[in-house]
């Protein structure tokens, strides 16, 4: 509820987005990129032709083959930088550097291996006003994504709540979910996930 699955102004249909060797790349053409993998690696991989494995895991050979055939191009050094200087960290790359994956917000199945953790005592949640009501009466659910997205930051919170309209912030109170049984996660980036936050859990606040 109050989260994206696709990115809403991506399409494949948009201009082709040639970046290779570029030295340097403005703000609009990393946010291009970033919105093309998020779109290929959480959402849509056969978009392009190209396979996730069980854990969210592709070549980046073939991901950089399979963009430029599909008239998005860019190389190995273009897609690090990407990785490196995500603001969010929605991307990470093997050990070996030979594979790519996004770090959370699937909406295919994939398992990415996190282990249950104990949360803070309070983590926070940011939507929209038009959402709110719903929230209040269904909880946070997970939609077409695998988790539940939450931040350990109240301003990490109000920006996504930004992104949707006048933000709305929730504090999560994930220390007596947990006590209740409810697992979390966190993924490599810092963002915690949950299958279903129950309205009882929540509370909003300014």
């Amino acid at each position: 509820m109050g989260q994206v699955g696709y990115p809403s102004d991506w399409a494949l249909g948009q201009a082709s987005l040639d970046l290779r060797h570029l030295r340097t790349m403005n703000k609009a053409d990393h946010t291009r990129l970033s919105k093309f993998l998020s779109l290929v690696l959480r959402h849509d991989p056969g978009s392009i032709g190209i396979e996730l494995n069980a854990e969210g895991w592709t070549p980046i050979s073939e991901l950089i083959e399979r963009s430029a055939a599909h008239g998005h191009r860019f190389d190995v050094e273009t897609l690090r930088t990407i990785v490196k200087e995500s603001d969010k960290q929605r991307f990470a790359l093997s050990d070996d550097g030979t594979l790519i994956r996004a770090n959370q917000g699937h909406s295919v199945r994939v398992e990415l291996g996190y282990a249950p953790i104990k949360p803070p005592a309070q983590l926070f949640h940011g939507t929209a006003k038009r959402y709110v009501e719903a929230i209040l009466e269904q909880g946070l659910i997970k939609g077409t994504r695998h988790h539940v997205h939450l931040s350990s930051e109240k301003e990490t919170a109000l920006k996504v709540g930004r992104r949707h309209g006048e933000p709305f912030i929730f504090i999560v109170h994930s220390g007596l979910m947990h006590d209740e049984g409810l697992d979390f996660f966190c993924s490599e980036n810092g963002v915690w996930l949950t299958d279903h936050v129950p309205p009882r859990f929540l509370s909003l606040t300014t």
